[in-house]
């Protein structure tokens, strides 16, 4: 599959996360964006800091709007560690190191004042970069390395401006507690059966 491919194809879910057909990416957003199959990475760096990003103005969902580290689609067939490192290399311009679930399955059904939906479910993953980060400027134009604490504070208290599905991401991510690093590894297949087959290959620094 062409990396244009698999920019360009997701995987539609039921509500029980199986499979249930493939569609265009773009088509898809719209004001009644199906549910589809998604994740979430999360980057901390030894210290325990995860790299917020900023996304694109360019971008027609949530432009310049801070956010989670990167976030993209499995493609249909693709695996979830390949889907996971390109979609970071063509944000971030940066390979990935380390890459764990952390949370096997987030759902969100968020809404632009405009009406555009995002309708994802997919698993949240702790990831560690392999070297700087030289952000695309078509989807991110800016980024900085919070402290884990400070941030979840943060965002429990309502003081910081982020991301709807972040927001709820760390609100959950918050609960697991202690240092990121510390945080158990978990298989998502049992909650998103689109997973199983293409499962995530774990790999150690």
């Amino acid at each position: 599959m062409t990396q244009r491919e698999c920019d360009d194809l997701i995987v539609l879910l039921d509500d029980a996360g199986a499979r249930i057909g493939v569609a265009g990416k773009r088509a898809s957003h719209h004001t009644d964006t199906p549910l589809h199959l998604a994740f979430s990475v999360y980057a901390f760096d030894r210290d325990g800091r995860l790299l917020l990003t900023r996304r694109s103005a360019r971008k027609t969902t949530w432009p310049g709007v801070w956010t989670n580290t990167c976030c993209g689609h499995p493609a249909p067939g693709e695996s979830l560690e390949t889907a996971v490192r390109r979609r970071v290399r063509a944000e971030l311009g940066v390979g990935v190191a380390v890459a764990d679930v952390v949370l096997a399955c987030g759902r969100y059904r968020v809404v632009m004042a405009n009406g555009m939906t995002e309708n994802e479910m997919g698993p949240v993953l702790r990831v560690l970069l392999d070297g700087p980060v030289a952000p695309n400027p078509a989807e991110t134009d800016a980024v900085r390395w919070e402290p884990w604490e400070k941030l979840a504070d943060a965002v429990l208290n309502g003081t910081i401006e982020i991301s709807p599905w972040s927001e709820q991401t760390i609100r959950r991510m918050a609960v697991l507690g202690g240092a990121p690093w510390s945080w158990t590894v978990v298989d998502p297949v049992a909650a998103i059966p689109a997973l199983a087959g293409i499962p995530l290959a774990q790999r150690r620094s």
